[in-house]
């Protein structure tokens, strides 16, 4: 009897420590030092409304904002939540790659789609551009392909590009640990800094 006592005693404190003591300091320690990040890292526009997360990649179509790389589940944007507030999917965010093997005439079909739709665009086709990341939420594109972008996007926006070129320098985010990946543009936060450049004019 003592031992089952002592059993459920143990049992209580790791409860306690791992599923109430240790969750509250972890969310304290979030909203207290790192309130952006803990909250989803979501991105407003000039009027103040949440228009996504910068962790979450999402569909762009005008030519007055730089494009996303494909994804394989259309990402999950506000738009789509307020379309189809009961597809969960959708609210949460489906994460998930085609599956398709590189021999597969559907992902070919889709890849030269793709291609040709960039070029159409004015957009010299890069490996990020035209093939979908593995989680198909990715934020990012390459340097390369975010300069690939810049012509279109200034004459769209009526700037020179020497004007837009310094931002995508200063959302370009280098590797993790100065070691793992490559550095990527934040497609999110340098379409968001694209409208504010340009707020005083409009």
């Amino acid at each position: 009897m003592r031992d089952i006592i002592r059993a459920i005693r143990i049992t209580f404190v790791l409860w306690l420590l791992t599923a109430v003591i240790y969750p509250l300091i972890m969310i304290v320690i979030g909203q207290v030092f790192f309130p952006f990040q803990a909250n989803g890292s979501i991105v407003q526009n000039l009027e103040g409304q949440d228009v996504g997360s910068a962790l979450i990649g999402q569909a762009f179509t005008s030519d007055r904002y730089f494009q996303s790389r494909s994804s394989s589940v259309n990402y999950s944007s506000f738009t789509q939540q307020e379309r189809d507030p009961e597809n969960i999917g959708q609210r949460t965010g489906v994460s998930g790659a085609s599956n398709f093997a590189p021999s597969n005439p559907d992902l070919l079909a889709r890849i030269n789609e793709t291609a040709s739709q960039l070029q159409e665009s004015g957009i010299s086709p890069t490996a990020d551009l035209v093939y979908a990341s593995g989680s198909g939420l990715d934020p990012h594109i390459t340097v390369e392909a975010a300069f690939n972008q810049l012509e279109r996007v200034a004459q769209a926006r009526n700037l020179s590009p020497d004007e837009i070129a310094p931002l995508i320098v200063k959302h370009t985010q280098g590797r993790f640990l100065w070691i793992f990946g490559e550095p990527g543009v934040n497609v999110l936060n340098l379409n968001r800094e694209l409208d504010v450049l340009q707020a005083p004019l409009e």
